[in-house]
């Protein structure tokens, strides 16, 4: 039956929970090559105007959320407040720019945690956090929970271990050296470890209070994810320096090389970021398949696609759908072309978010400050990430235009 709403089950402290648990993962431990590489000395500046983003984001996200709490996050908020094409175009680059996103969490827990098969483990990832999710979003919840406890308590050791006086030190300037462009390129390819707050809103339709735990939600966690991400990028810069962690493929593994010399912890801290990647896909799958429920509600995708089941309500015929797409693109992908792919999505989904939350003036009174920094912050920094990632994320938004065009015919022919 396609038109049962989802069950409400989540409250405030699993809201917090799926938050921290779709941030804290692979991007934490695979992000910093990369967003050093493009900005050089200003990485922890770059790390810090993604946070910023991601701020105006998450609080356009959550006055959005309060007002529309159903599943499919910026997809209904466009679909309510700017128009239909606007909301389909929000969650076709939701679905496809996160089914990217599943595909580097996956591949990066199998880097990680079987060096040498990593194509095969990432299917088998893949095949089992779907089964998990197909369990009930409560049962997924509480996975999530003892991940991120871990997650959050290991990296708090890494700092640790890395102040140590002993600890070898390479000073870093915050800014000197960096080029406009590599500071905004950094920066967009830092949003790809802060996207996961939009998790709370896609899962609106099953919290309890939303108007109330939304909103404080998506702040606390935010706030804590960043504090750590900045705890974190002091120490790798402090010790290893920006030319050593924009050349590694572990960053946060040398760090504890150097602060901590015993194999131990290095292979412990490798099943702590594979374990983290597990929870982030965990998530991501999870928010996914919710948007793809309002999107079949809709008729933009095939109907059987909104039916729920069982008595936990769960979506099972999208969860199924969505993990069948990640495991596509496991098989066939390449995980440094995904963060950028993927980051390029979900800053354009955002920026519908924002556009969206212009109309809540007169509603929310940040209404005339935050959506507008958070508008131009999303599309200086898409338009800013390699090319590469621009040139295909372009390709898609035109292949979902083309999709729109011809449902909304066969809307119409009905």
């Amino acid at each position: 039956m396609s038109g049962r709403p989802l069950r409400r089950t989540l409250g405030l402290a699993d809201a917090v929970t799926v938050g921290l648990g779709a941030m804290v993962g692979a991007g934490v431990f695979a992000v910093w090559a990369p967003a050093a590489s493009a900005a050089g000395p200003a990485t922890l500046l770059a790390l810090v105007l993604a946070g910023a983003v991601a701020t105006c984001n998450a609080l356009s996200s959550a006055a959005l959320a309060a007002r529309h709490p159903s599943a499919g996050g910026t997809y209904v908020y466009g679909r309510e407040r700017l128009g239909a094409v606007w909301g389909y175009l929000a969650g076709w680059m939701f679905v496809v720019g996160k089914s990217a996103s599943c595909a580097a969490m996956a591949m990066t827990a199998a880097a990680y945690l079987a060096p040498g098969r990593e194509r095969l483990a990432a299917a088998v990832a893949v095949v089992v956090v779907t089964v998990v999710n197909l369990a009930g979003v409560q049962r997924s919840a509480a996975v999530t929970r003892v991940l991120v406890s871990v997650t959050v308590a290991t990296l708090l050791g890494v700092v640790v271990a890395a102040a140590w006086p002993s600890t070898p030190t390479t000073p870093v300037p915050l800014a000197q050296g960096a080029g406009t462009a590599g500071l905004l390129q950094g920066a967009g390819l830092f949003f790809f470890a802060f996207a996961g707050y939009a998790r709370i809103a896609t899962l609106g339709e099953e919290v309890k209070d939303p108007a109330r735990v939304i909103p404080r939600a998506v702040v606390v966690s935010l706030s804590a994810v960043l504090g750590l991400y900045l705890l974190v990028g002091v120490s790798l810069l402090r010790v290893l320096g920006v030319d050593a962690t924009a050349g590694s493929d572990a960053p946060v593994a040398d760090l504890l090389a150097v602060a901590v010399p015993w194999d131990v912890a290095s292979w412990g801290l490798r099943l702590v970021a594979g374990a983290a990647a597990l929870g982030a896909l965990l998530n991501l799958v999870l928010g996914i398949s919710r948007t793809t429920v309002a999107m079949a509600r809709d008729g933009h995708l095939p109907r059987p696609l909104a039916a729920v089941a069982g008595p936990q309500r769960v979506p099972r015929v999208a969860e199924l759908a969505v993990g069948a797409v990640v495991l596509l693109v496991v098989l066939v992908a390449d995980l440094r072309g995904a963060i950028g792919f993927s980051s390029f999505g979900v800053l354009l989904y955002y920026a519908v978010a924002n556009a969206s939350a212009l109309t809540l003036r007169g509603e929310w009174r940040l209404a005339r400050v935050v959506p507008p920094l958070g508008l131009v912050g999303c599309l200086v920094l898409a338009g800013s990430l390699p090319g590469s990632a621009v040139l295909g994320g372009l390709a898609v938004l035109a292949l979902g235009l083309v999709g729109y065009t011809l449902t909304r015919g066969g809307h119409a022919a009905r």
